[in-house]
């Protein structure tokens, strides 16, 4: 990357708000002790399955990092990923369950959290509070007010705390969103997300009891106890209330992500109207396989943006040329954007005037992360900045259960004048268990 495309790059982090986040964590650089004498990030790998296998092989392979532990209530799963670290680096890492025992080790800096969505603020919240920096896996949380409280842990601890919304360190993205705050396309009044793609049936299954390597008490942690059931782990929980945040937080919080980026907007939104529910499966599923939801902000002098998100995860068929993807509508033309692939830029008579073409490598993310921890690079997403966006998929979320347009304070972080929909602001938890966060 050239001299003029690292200042570009800094410029516009400056401008979306993230500089002014690493500036917030500035102070806070390598007090815990991070990067020690050798120069190694040590990292505990808390959730190494799944999308987490790839997190665990991108980081293990970094040269300055030491993968100490890997931490899984699934016992398969946790020895699966000590094999990975031992094979990458030569070292068989800490095998263990409870997560409290990486964060009770003052040798470890950071930790990796790609748990299921009900435990990223718990889990993000303890680590920040035993001195870790974190790097969590989307959404950032499992509802509004842990969102919140992530935020609030993570200034209080003046830890780094960095979201895996992967895209805000593509550079072929991170010059999309420059071109529009530098008014390629004129005023930004509206963008759209959409998650267009096939997920599978996961059909209906009834309580059993849980297979022997599995500690599933641990797995539930401090959401609501429930029976185990077959089509609930692994990826699965994601389609459940008490532990997901349906496609819409899973996979479309990304695209959301982008779209907030480009539309400029740094608060919650004012308005938001949903509509959706289950059209296609017939399973066990509690969240729309089919959504549609506009959100709205009302901005100074009362200018108004609007934000689109669609959802049919039962249609494998790509819109405006991209699977999932992006629409920027500006006073003076409009970007087309895939996060995967690059984008168009057009001008007023639907000319192609610009476009670039990218591949999405998220190492350039987990590598953030680790500079942000050793030398104080701002970081490109931000918990803030995960907040706000994982706050729309559960604004969305919300309103859909409602079935109403709902109005919200984006100050207070509470629904007005709905008392149904103001209590899915927070979630409902095991009374007296160890991690749930203070201030619930």
């Amino acid at each position: 990357m050239g001299l003029m495309q690292r200042l570009s790059r800094r410029k516009l982090l400056k401008q979306s708000g993230a500089m002014a986040a690493g500036m917030v964590l500035a102070g806070s650089r390598n007090t815990s002790g991070a990067a020690g004498a050798n120069g190694r990030v040590c990292i505990g790998m808390i959730g190494p399955g799944g999308h987490g296998s790839g997190l665990l092989k991108s980081f293990v392979a970094q040269k300055d990092v030491e993968v100490v532990y890997v931490c899984d209530p699934d016992a398969n799963r946790a020895n699966q990923a000590a094999h990975t670290v031992e094979q990458a680096a030569g070292r068989k890492p800490g095998i263990v369950a409870d997560l409290r025992r990486v964060l009770d080790d003052k040798d470890v800096d950071a930790v990796i959290i790609a748990t299921p969505d009900h435990w990223h603020a718990p889990a993000t919240i303890l680590a920040c509070e035993a001195g870790k920096h974190v790097y969590v896996e989307k959404p950032c949380s499992h509802n509004i007010r842990e969102g919140r409280l992530m935020v609030e842990a993570a200034r209080r601890c003046r830890r780094v705390v960095q979201v895996g919304t992967q895209t805000r360190s593509a550079d072929y993205v991170i010059r999309a969103m420059q071109l529009l705050r530098e008014g390629a396309i004129g005023d930004v009044l509206a963008a759209k997300a959409w998650n267009s793609q096939l997920r599978r049936n996961i059909g209906k299954a009834k309580p059993v009891d849980p297979p022997a390597h599995l500690d599933f008490d641990l797995w539930l942690g401090p959401a609501p106890v429930v029976p185990y059931q077959s089509n609930l782990l692994h990826s699965t929980w994601r389609w459940f209330l008490a532990f997901g945040t349906g496609d819409i937080g899973n996979d479309g919080v990304h695209d959301i992500d982008i779209a907030r980026w480009g539309l400029g907007v740094e608060a919650h939104p004012n308005t938001v109207a949903s509509i959706g529910g289950k059209y296609f499966f017939d399973d066990d599923q509690q969240f729309p396989d089919t959504h549609y939801v506009v959100f709205e902000y009302v901005g100074a002098r009362g200018r108004k943006k609007q934000l689109v998100y669609e959802q049919r995860i039962w249609s494998p068929y790509v819109q405006e040329g991209y699977e999932n993807g992006n629409a920027f509508y500006g006073t003076r033309g409009m970007m087309i954007l895939g996060k995967k692939d690059g984008w168009r830029l057009y001008g007023r008579r639907n000319e192609l005037v610009d476009q670039m073409k990218g591949r999405l490598d998220s190492t350039a993310h987990h590598r953030n992360f680790l500079d942000a921890i050793k030398t104080g690079e701002p970081l490109n997403a931000d918990i803030q900045v995960g907040h706000l966006s994982a706050a729309l998929a559960h604004l969305g979320n919300i309103a859909a259960r409602v079935g109403r347009i709902i109005q919200f304070d984006p100050q207070a972080e509470c629904v007005l004048n709905d008392d149904r929909a103001n209590e899915l602001v927070r979630r409902r938890y095991r009374s007296g268990h160890w991690a749930v966060p203070a201030g619930v």
